[in-house]
């Protein structure tokens, strides 16, 4: 006797859609109060997506929450908040300027990154919401420090991480049990990587800031890098400016994100150059990434996302 065997295929974008769906509805499901963080940028865009997918039609079952440095691009802020009025949800923004205000925050100088500061002002903001689960666009390809985390990442009740003492994800069971004070980041995407995500943007026809896109824009070539010319990121003396056609491979505080040299233009081309790049996405296009003392590692023992 023979048996007709029916197979479905499916992508791996489909498999890695299933699995953070899945996620998001287990954040739903055990944590009281979780927030999605929301930025504007490719990942949290994506993100945004799958929560649609998780639980449309109804309203997510959570808020979106932006840590404002208050240094981001104007082009990012603005699709931030059309995205979030088109979907009709609930978009908290807090503020580094607030925390800087308070005191919180002390930078050296006006024109510092804020970019670490943002840790400060995201644990103001658990506390005050009494959020237990913070959902993000990391991924383990990011950096190294990233491809520490599980996918439910411990924070103890000071919002610190230490990667030595994570909850083992056997079978995919997560442990999501905190006390007061205590929560979960919690990364549906972390085993994306970059091109899986701008594969995943060409499929699902996702609207990205046009910053993502190739256009001419005044850099400085610094350290190997190509730092924007803006009030905040100047050029220092004997530096001259080019006009070249850059884009961004990721969006952040102005003060410490570069774009590359690009002429790609649509996702299809932009899939077509990473799936050729050898360079990290941030090793290329992080100045606060160049150091070990501003070690992503050490930022997020401390706190940062």
């Amino acid at each position: 006797m023979s048996y007709a065997v029916s197979h479905t295929t499916r992508s791996h974008l489909d498999w890695l859609e299933s699995e953070a769906i899945y996620i998001l509805r287990e954040v739903a499901a055990e944590c009281e109060r979780p927030v999605l963080l929301f930025s504007g940028g490719k990942d949290s865009v994506v993100l945004l997506r799958l929560a649609e997918k998780a639980f449309r039609p109804a309203k997510f079952p959570f808020p979106l929450l932006h840590i404002d440095t208050g240094h981001n691009f104007e082009e990012v802020i603005a699709f931030r908040d059309a995205r979030a009025a088109e979907l009709g949800e609930r978009l908290i923004v807090r503020r580094v300027e607030d925390s800087i205000q308070r005191g919180t925050v002390v930078l050296r100088t006006q024109n510092d990154s804020r970019n670490g500061a943002q840790a400060i002002t995201l644990l103001e903001a658990i506390e005050e919401f009494g959020f237990d689960a913070c959902i993000g666009g990391a991924r383990r390809d990011e950096e190294k420090a990233r491809a520490k985390e599980r996918i439910f990442s411990f924070r103890d009740g000071f919002g610190h991480w230490d990667p030595k003492a994570q909850r083992p994800e056997l079978w995919r069971l997560f442990n999501t049990r905190v006390h007061p004070g205590e929560n979960m980041r919690v990364f549906p995407i972390s085993n994306w990587t970059e091109l899986d995500v701008w594969q995943y943007i060409q499929r699902e026809g996702l609207a990205l800031p046009p910053l993502y896109y190739s256009h001419i824009r005044p850099v400085i070539r610094r350290g190997g890098l190509l730092v924007p010319v803006t009030p905040l990121t100047p050029p220092r003396e004997g530096e001259q400016p080019e006009h070249i056609r850059v884009r961004f491979r990721t969006v952040g505080d102005i003060s410490c994100t570069c774009p590359v040299a690009s002429t790609a233009a649509s996702p299809e081309e932009i899939i077509q150059e990473t799936s050729l790049t050898d360079i990290t996405e941030r090793g290329a296009t992080r100045m606060d990434d160049q150091t070990s003392e501003a070690s992503m590692e050490r930022r997020k023992r401390e706190g940062y996302f």
